[in-house]
């Protein structure tokens, strides 16, 4: 079994190759250990509620799942309360894993809350959906979903 030490370890050297401007990124299987092995680890959901409603959300303890949405629903519009809401839902020094669709709007927020001084923010690779198939279809090329990993439909 990989440790909470190696992920974070895996996770750096990704962060280093990538010239990522936050501590890393894990894979989706890596963030779900993580989430298993520290009761700490904060899962942070940037999806808008609208997309956790009607399409599901990961399985986790609620004090680990938090959801601060990047983009407002409807519009689209960049949330200004962002880094307000990110101040509640997790400390500057937890370890930050940030969640989205395909794993855009994630490397956007752990990048602005590292420039806000959250010192352990990573990005799930794939995010919750995933690429799209060929049909145009998510949740079947990659993502937490794709993985079985826990999660709760809509």
């Amino acid at each position: 079994m990989t440790t909470k030490d190696e992920i974070l370890a895996r996770a750096g050297e990704r962060a280093k190759e990538n010239n990522l401007p936050y501590a890393g990124a894990v894979t989706p299987q890596e963030a779900y250990v993580l989430l298993q092995a520290d009761p700490h680890t904060k899962l942070v959901d940037v999806r808008t509620a609208a997309e956790r409603d009607w399409v599901g959300r990961v399985a986790v303890p609620e004090e680990q799942h938090q959801a601060v949405q990047w983009n407002l629903y409807p519009g689209g519009v960049h949330n200004p309360d962002f880094v307000a809401q990110l101040a509640q839902a997790a400390g500057k020094d937890d370890t930050i894993l940030f969640l989205c669709r395909s794993g855009v709007r994630s490397r956007h927020a752990a990048k602005l809350a590292t420039e806000q001084g959250y010192k352990h923010c990573y990005d799930i690779l794939e995010g919750f959906e995933g690429d799209k198939d060929q049909h145009g279809h998510r949740k079947t090329v990659s993502g937490w979903c794709k993985h079985n990993l826990p999660w709760i439909g809509a």
